[in-house]
């Protein structure tokens, strides 16, 4: 039960005072004044908040009315004028121009990838902000990345043969890095540095780098190193000399391993990939991100028997050839990802005992998080230009973007911060955004930071927008239709005319199959040739493995001969993908159906029963496939969908469900922690099964299609059913 204490004419839950009032002391800042004003920015922007979201329903539902009228694909140049005359498309600004200024070159001038981890699990965080640096060798002996069988499978022993083409797949990428005057690292035995730069050693004589500017740095003797520093294309590798270890002393050069500056970016995430429903659980993701920004997060971890403590890694400090220093990070550049402009939160009642709107509060209790890296000793351990990044998830068109950097002003100004020290990343996920893409950069012109496309959320809001327009096609026929292509090109196109080089990320969506990285490796190289200067992955591993592609491609001068886009890509962009005729089989449908079913329950049971906001969730082929709200609400919507429109039935679905349910239950039968979604014939069914059964049957009338309203009453509900039981 949750336990509030009164503040100004606020009602704040216990756990969340308790943060706010050590983080206040610790920067000597009054109580009293942030309590009085934190009222005030939620009494003067919530009716704001609350006209935006009623503009959403409004233009939603003229939408739903016009395919109602006009059933099936609309006609293209009418479709448009009807946008148009709504207000939904708007005119498009003349010469947008993204001015930001003090953002860390990790954002603005490099390109590598990207991490997002859910920042109430405090191991996945730090893992992933310790992410900076990678093994390659580890990334490419424990993954799929290198042939998995025959002489080269894993085994239970380890195998000399996988490790030796690991090494060769090493000296390969050096030699693609920091190819060497004449001859390969192949031949290298052994690495030494003078004054004029790297020389390699090998059985032909010495020889020096192609391009000596590759060559960084160093640390250990000149004569000896213990590591040596490359660079290329922005990102450093590292490679790392121990003629002691278990692979340095089998190699000719002593090399042990590869380390390649992997994440140099990480979104620490309060939104899609956690289960965040009250004042303790926010007040947990406030306090991790608190920990980061004072460098005092710690997480007792045991492995293999051992227990250790993981906390943040030190920066890495290399000698030059000339005699100099050189530091680099050790850890990802964060980003927040607060929550977008739906959600209340039970977190803070206002003065007439409302729940307050949970974005607005994630803006101030983030930002009071970040004063101990913005104004203390610990400044510069995260952004060294005195930022605050923060992505800004879901919001519609550019009045909604305007409406966030209002926010941040507001907040800013509470805490006495330098004005645009809060910085925001704009999630191009929503179809209105994408529509009004450069209105929306527009909109935040000073503070923008980030634009990333994502085929998850992207694709459940289409569904949603067009729901009445006809049925749609299975997913993986919608990704390939038409206005996909048109919506990542447009994004990458707009970013760069609006100036976002040198200020800004340009980014690209998930690679959600963690367990496939042979195949990322072939096809996620598209993302910078895209032009796009990060992309996300699911783990640290995938993130080293990922940073092979910002070696291969620079992604900044692939943006120099990208094909234009012309006004016909807005037109692709606003035709929904519906099915055509005969498209929709039988056979189709019934796969489709328990498909998406399996992904609905697999992952639902771990939200609403355990808090687990992202997992790796088996689909029907048992494929293990990275699952949040975004592909929740997808699978959710398709449904939906097809309900609206006779394609299925609901006696479909309950069986679906009923029949999927005993395979969730057997894929995660070694869960000691899961409870059953089965239920025997007669019985009720628990509130896990209703929340997947709900998603499906209601998602028509979820605002926008979002999961959030069912998913956090449903867990909240379940959280006092476990707490009735303790």
């Amino acid at each position: 039960m949750t336990s509030y204490l009164t503040r100004a004419d606020l009602s704040v839950a216990a756990p969340i005072v308790e943060f706010a009032e050590a983080s206040l002391a610790d920067a000597g800042r009054d109580a009293d004044a942030f309590w009085a004003g934190a009222s005030e920015i939620i009494h003067d922007l919530g009716p704001r908040n609350a006209a935006l979201l009623a503009k959403r329903d409004e233009l939603q539902q003229k939408i739903d009315d016009y395919h109602r009228a006009h059933p099936g694909q609309p006609e293209p140049a009418a479709y448009r004028a009807f946008l148009e005359e709504i207000g939904y498309l708007q005119p498009v600004p003349e010469n947008v121009s993204v001015t930001t200024e003090n953002v860390d070159p990790e954002i603005a001038t490099m390109a590598g990838p990207q991490l997002v981890v859910p920042l109430l699990n405090a191991r996945f965080a730090l893992n992933a902000a310790n992410a900076r640096w990678g093994s390659l060798y580890d990334a490419l002996y424990g993954t799929d990345a290198i042939e998995r069988t025959g002489e080269l499978a894993p085994g239970k022993e380890f195998n000399l043969k996988r490790a030796a083409a690991v090494v060769a797949f090493g000296r390969e990428f050096l030699d693609s890095i920091a190819p060497l005057a004449e001859g390969s690292h192949t031949d290298a035995t052994g690495y030494r540095v003078d004054a004029e730069g790297l020389v390699v050693a090998t059985a032909a004589g010495e020889r020096r780098l192609a391009d000596p500017s590759r060559f960084v740095g160093y640390t250990g003797e000149a004569d000896a190193p213990a590591t040596v520093l490359l660079v290329q294309n922005g990102l450093h590798a590292e490679i790392l000399i121990d003629h002691n270890g278990a692979i340095g002393r089998t190699d000719a050069a002593g090399v042990q391993d590869i380390i390649l500056e992997s994440a140099i970016t990480a979104i620490l995430d309060l939104e899609d990939s956690v289960a965040a429903v009250d004042g303790e659980d926010k007040a947990l993701g406030y306090r991790n991100w608190r920990g980061f920004m004072d460098g005092t997060l710690t997480e007792s971890v045991t492995k293999g028997g051992t227990t250790f403590t993981r906390r943040l890694a030190d920066d890495r400090t290399y000698r030059t050839a000339g005699g100099g220093e050189i530091t680099l990070p050790g850890r990802a550049v964060l980003f927040v990802r607060n929550v977008g402009h739906l959600m209340r939160t039970p977190a803070v009642l206002d003065r007439n005992g409302d729940e307050v709107f949970e974005g607005i509060l994630d803006a101030i209790m983030t930002a009071l998080g970040s004063l101990p890296e913005l104004e203390g000793e610990g400044g510069g351990r995260n952004s060294r230009t005195g930022s605050m990044y923060i992505v800004k998830p879901k919001m519609h068109g550019p009045e909604e973007v305007a409406f966030a950097a209002e926010i941040f002003t507001r907040v800013e100004q509470l805490l006495g911060l330098p004005a645009r020290t809060m910085k925001v990343g704009i999630m191009d996920e929503e179809r209105r955004t994408s529509a009004n893409l450069a209105a929306a950069i527009a909109a935040a012109s000073d503070r923008v930071v980030f634009i990333n496309t994502g085929f998850l959320d992207r694709t459940g809001d289409e569904i949603h927008t067009s729901l009445h327009a006809g049925p749609f096609l299975p997913k993986a026929g919608i990704k390939a239709q038409p206005f996909m292509k048109a919506y990542e090109d447009r994004n990458v196109a707009i970013g760069i005319a609006s100036g976002l080089d040198g200020r800004a990320q340009i980014g690209k969506g998930m690679w959600a199959e963690p367990d496939s990285m042979h195949e990322m490796l072939v096809k996620k190289i598209g993302h910078p040739q895209s032009g796009a200067s990060t992309a996300w992955v699911p783990s640290p591993t995938a993130g080293t493995l990922h940073a092979l592609h910002y070696h291969q491609v620079d992604a900044f001068a692939a943006r120099t001969s990208l094909p234009a886009v012309g006004e016909d890509a807005l037109n692709a962009l606003l035709v929904p993908p519906l099915a055509g005729e005969g498209e929709l089989t039988a056979e189709v449908v019934a796969e489709e159906v328990d498909n998406n079913v399996q992904s609905i329950l697999g992952y639902v049971v771990r939200w609403i029963d355990q808090g687990i906001g992202v997992s790796k969730v088996p689909d029907i082929h048992d494929v293990g496939l990275m699952e949040d709200r975004a592909t929740l609400r997808i699978s959710s919507q398709l449904l939906a969908n097809w309900l609206q429109h006779g394609v299925i039935t609901v006696d479909q679905v309950d069986d679906s469900l009923r029949r999927l349910a005993v395979v969730v239950d057997a894929q995660n039968a070694g869960d000691e922690n899961y409870e059953s979604l089965a239920f025997a014939d007669g019985s009720e069914p628990g509130i896990a099964y209703t929340a997947a059964r709900r998603l499906i049957l209601e998602g028509a009338s979820q605002p926008s299609g979002y999961t959030e309203p069912l998913l956090h009453g449903l867990r909240r509900e379940k959280k006092a059913e476990q707490a009735a039981r303790a």
